[in-house]
């Protein structure tokens, strides 16, 4: 038993997941009656990743800014620029692909009792009071918005305050690091759980009468991981972007793929920085940020899902409009929540551009519940994984000026 034990702490974490996945997919097909009570390693990784993310990110904020040099750079403006970006690019080439491969949808009831937000307004309303939100309330919320902005604050406030103080905030900063560490290092467990109850509760066969869609959909997100991406990224950096790109897919993306939540992922993200050797000031306060803001994925979900339901109500748009549409699916993108499900409720925002009344358009989002077990999860690892492709973008272009070797762990 000890030497099997010692076998298997000798496998990367990602070998580990992957065998939990596999364990997880035999279970679901062949006992899934009997296997029923694994869903709690799922429920625990999951709720263990949300509980310690919040106080996480903001103690490392916090203790970030306290401790900040005058004249150190942290390459924010450079990485905010990167998210927006992407998102933008990313809700354009959904346009593109939606009006090369049109998609109509038949329509279904369901998610009827949920409000979404009644326009642009709302939703930057939305994000201006999450950040001045009870400080209290958002950690108790995993308002990250709100999160930030106090720690960014307090954080400040405490530059002048004792370097005792100071180093008694960056030991809590350092423990609660260890503490995303253990809880990582139940990852396997966790996606075992996860992916069993996904196949055993949902199944794949309720998808495919959505299959069109959902080629669309994981079409976009595909293209935005492998192609455009890289070709953000080589463009910083000049050289290889793809040992990047594809390590962070790896160790980000896979779980982000089965929380199906980018603040669940906070914390994977934040140890994955850690991993490539970026700059815990500029990572702590990017990360979080990114969870909120930079969303490819939202962005082509609410594209796509709108341009659905435009070509099954027959409303002609040129590409003026859809022009439109992009930026419009990039500004609701980064008002969706971090949690499964997020982008969906913006679908109504967006088709209300084309007059589509609220009735059809929720009926649209019940449609995007029903192929959510593969489109949000999908949507997660890319919103995740980017962003610490783009936080480590940025940081190595800033490192390619300086003339410095750019070595990916």
């Amino acid at each position: 038993m000890k030497n099997l034990i010692n076998k298997w702490n000798q496998l990367s974490l990602v070998k580990q997941i992957i065998i939990g996945l596999i364990i997880g997919i035999i279970l679901a097909t062949t006992i899934p009656e009997l296997a029923k009570p694994i869903t709690i390693f799922g429920t625990l990784f999951v709720g263990a990743l949300k509980g310690i993310a919040p106080i996480l990110v903001f103690f490392l904020v916090m203790s970030a800014i306290s401790q900040h040099k005058t004249g150190h750079k942290t390459n924010m403006k450079s990485i905010i620029i990167l998210y927006l970006l992407g998102t933008f690019i990313a809700a354009f080439v959904a346009v593109f692909l939606s009006f090369m491969f049109p998609v109509t949808l038949t329509l279904t009831t369901g998610a009827q009792d949920i409000k979404p937000p009644g326009g642009v307004v709302e939703v930057l309303k939305s994000l201006l009071l999450n950040v001045v939100d009870n400080p209290i309330k958002a950690l108790y919320n995993a308002n990250y918005i709100g999160i930030l902005a106090w720690a960014l604050v307090l954080g400040y406030a405490l530059k002048k305050a004792s370097d005792s103080t100071k180093t008694m905030m960056a030991n809590f900063s350092d423990a609660l690091t260890q503490m995303v560490r253990w809880v990582i290092k139940f990852a396997p467990l966790g996606i075992m759980g996860l992916v069993f109850d996904s196949i055993a509760t949902s199944g794949l066969k309720v998808l495919l009468s959505y299959a069109q869609l959902l080629a669309l959909l994981l079409g976009c997100m595909v293209i935005i991981a492998l192609v455009v991406n890289p070709i953000i990224v080589y463009l910083n950096i000049r050289q290889n972007p793809y040992p990047l790109v594809l390590k962070c897919l790896k160790e980000s993306g896979i779980t982000a793929f089965f929380t199906r939540s980018s603040a669940a992922n906070i914390p994977v993200n934040m140890s994955l920085c850690e991993n490539l050797g970026l700059d815990r000031d500029t990572y702590s306060v990017s990360i979080p940020l990114g969870a909120t803001i930079n969303m490819a994925g939202a962005a082509i979900t609410i594209t796509v899902m709108t341009l659905a339901a435009v070509n099954t109500l027959n409303i002609q748009v040129d590409m003026a409009t859809a022009l439109i549409l992009s930026v419009l699916a990039t500004i609701c993108a980064c008002g969706a929540s971090g949690v499964a499900g997020g982008s969906l409720l913006l679908i109504p925002l967006a088709a209300s551009l084309f007059g589509i009344s609220n009735e059809i358009a929720m009926q649209i989002v019940g449609v995007g519940f029903i192929v959510g077990v593969l489109q949000d999860s999908f949507e997660t690892a890319l919103n995740s994984s980017s962003d610490v492709i783009f936080t480590a973008t940025s940081e190595f272009a800033k490192m390619r000026k300086e003339g410095k070797e750019i070595i990916i762990k």
